[in-house]
């Protein structure tokens, strides 16, 4: 379909015996941001590599903006851009001879290679640098050249690996900026692998969980706490009553499921928001100060970690307020996969 920018079907791959990814389905439209998210291991740069046609699956099928990777890497690549977690820069060449050299290999003019270089050095704060042997550049330095590099051909996904690692914080709002930009206001699909789950919280559209290969949640994010809470949360902020009476009153409403006290704080779960104005009425009439009532929003950072918790059996959930559609998917295992092709493309 020409709204799906990636799709997978079942994609397995194996080292030998041990499973990097085992039947992994997904479905990402053009212009959204995916945030691809779990520990070391689970299997992210694996899916990386086999979406941009480094390494083959040993099962399953996927297609790149209708492109098999398999079948058309060439043609794929000059549709993908990609940074990886270390930059790979030549440190012998200047910023700009680093990109150049790129440039050439992708068959582009070297006039209108240089202007664009110019541009992107200037976006991402190198312009200073742009003549300066890459040996004397710093870690972030390195990822905004690189990050350069991976938009020199203005690519329609971009396959981006811990992006933000080792920038500064005004750094990290450029890209995490930048990044929305390329989503909303170009169309580009970003398939995003970090550690940093409030960058992935305000940047993507959909979120992926993997643990050892096995894809443990997929979709929104609101359509996946949908599916792993009921109700929705919200806070009280309470004076001039008892926590305790105050809990009563709240509890013997219509649409309260659930009620926890904190001190002067009533935490609830509400099967929709007028619940907590209901609440608020009933509070006032009863003689409370009410200094705050919220309902929450479960992010992706909560979902992230309360699949985790499902997944190990224990731990607690984290309080909605502090983190920073469909039923999870948790497929079945895989049957034993072919392990005969285990080499990567060149």
């Amino acid at each position: 379909m020409a709204d799906v920018a990636i799709r997978t079907e079942g994609l397995t791959r194996t080292f030998g015996a041990q499973v990097a990814l085992a039947d992994v389905s997904i479905e990402v439209p053009r212009g959204e941001v995916l945030a691809l998210l779990g520990p070391n291991g689970a299997g992210k740069t694996t899916t990386v590599r086999l979406l941009n046609a480094v390494l083959d699956p040993d099962a399953g099928t996927m297609r790149v903006l209708g492109i098999d990777p398999v079948a058309a890497p060439d043609e794929l690549r000059r549709h993908t851009g990609v940074l990886t977690e270390h930059a790979g820069l030549d440190d012998r060449l200047t910023a700009t001879e680093n990109l150049l050299a790129v440039a050439r290999i992708r068959g582009m003019a070297i006039e209108p290679a240089r202007r664009r270089i110019g541009e992107l050095l200037e976006r991402f704060g190198m312009s200073a640098r742009a003549d300066q042997r890459v040996a004397g550049a710093s870690t972030g330095q390195r990822k905004r050249i690189a990050l350069a590099r991976s938009l020199l051909h203005d690519p329609q996904v971009l396959f981006l690996d811990e992006p933000t690692s080792g920038l500064d914080p005004a750094a990290i709002r450029d890209v995490v900026a930048m990044i929305d930009s390329l989503a909303a206001e170009h169309g580009r699909t970003v398939i995003l692998c970090t550690h940093f789950l409030g960058e992935a919280d305000e940047l993507a559209d959909r979120m992926a969980i993997l643990h050892r290969g096995h894809l443990e949640a997929f979709g929104r994010p609101a359509d996946l706490a949908a599916g792993l809470w009921t109700g929705i949360p919200a806070s009280l902020e309470l004076g001039g009553i008892e926590p305790d009476v105050a809990a009563d009153l709240v509890r013997s409403l219509r649409g309260v499921i659930e009620v926890t006290v904190d001190g002067s704080v009533l935490t609830l779960q509400i099967t929709e928001r007028e619940v907590l104005a209901r609440a608020v009425r009933e509070l006032v009439h009863a003689g409370a100060d009410v200094f705050a009532a919220r309902p929450e929003t479960r992010t992706l950072s909560d979902v992230y970690f309360e699949v985790e918790r499902r997944r190990t059996g224990h731990g607690s959930t984290p309080d909605p307020r502090s983190s920073s559609g469909t039923q999870p998917h948790i497929p079945p295992p895989p049957p034993p996969p072919d392990t005969r092709n285990t080499q990567a493309r060149s």
